[in-house]
């Protein structure tokens, strides 16, 4: 049973496009004030007159200090916080890999997500039921990757290190966030989309996958009700990811 999906806010980061844009549009549609987080204005806009409604535009680089505060700044009250922006810079093997592209897919992946949360635990503390989704990746599974799963098996050779290592951080810090704020009654989940058609990688891109399926997952995880679970991971489908 889900909370109720009226009079409420949300910030979606990464929103402009994919799974983002259309977490935006569901909430919005479904009577939220959606507050769409963007690096460019240009863009942020677009997807804001697209979805309409209650959508407004958040200038928003989860990478820069700067403009988490002003965005922090502008969010009055706030029940969502959806942690969607993603980036995967190559998909190199750990070997392969140089510190840099570990470097720049952490500063979004990891740091970014630690920065606009702790940012805006304030004003998520003022919600009658405040919440957190952490949109992951099931490639970030280490059950997966290193057990009998066809998708991330090591015959794949521990591609996308760098994207695939940032995102089984992410799964810690959901556990670490959703212990610390239980009392406080939060929600903070993380959820494995699947692929999806998106502009994260050429795969990606060419992939059949819905984004909007995916984001009806996220959706569901942002309006848990006040006994739904805290510290999981789920994929987009309902059922539960092993970490």
């Amino acid at each position: 049973m889900s909370v109720g999906m009226t009079n409420s806010t949300a910030l979606v980061t990464g929103a402009s496009s994919g799974i983002g844009k259309e977490v935006a549009r569901q909430l919005a549609a479904a009577g939220w004030t959606v507050h769409v987080g963007a690096r460019s204005v240009e863009r942020g806009r677009l997807a804001v007159d697209e979805i309409g409604g209650g959508a407004r535009l958040m200038v928003l680089d989860v990478t820069d200090p700067r403009s988490v505060a002003d965005a922090a700044a502008q969010v009055g009250e706030l029940d969502a916080l959806i942690n969607n922006a993603g980036v995967m810079v190559d998909g190199r093997t750990a070997p392969e890999g140089d510190i840099e592209s570990f470097r720049r897919t952490y500063e979004t992946n990891v740091f970014g997500v630690i920065a606009v949360t702790n940012a805006l635990l304030p004003i998520l503390r003022r919600s009658a039921h405040p919440r957190i989704v952490n949109v992951s990746s099931g490639t970030g599974s280490l059950a997966w990757s290193t057990g009998p799963n066809p998708q991330f098996s090591h015959e794949t050779g521990g591609t996308g290190a760098a994207y695939r290592s940032s995102k089984t951080a992410l799964n810690a810090l959901t556990v670490y966030y959703a212990q610390a704020l239980e009392s406080d009654g939060f929600k903070v989940n993380a959820l494995a989309p699947g692929l999806r058609r998106t502009g994260l990688n050429p795969r990606a891109a060419a992939s059949d996958g819905d984004p909007a399926e995916a984001a009806a997952g996220v959706v569901q995880l942002a309006t848990l009700a006040d006994d739904g679970p805290t510290g999981a991971f789920f994929s987009w489908d309902g059922s539960r990811v092993p970490w």
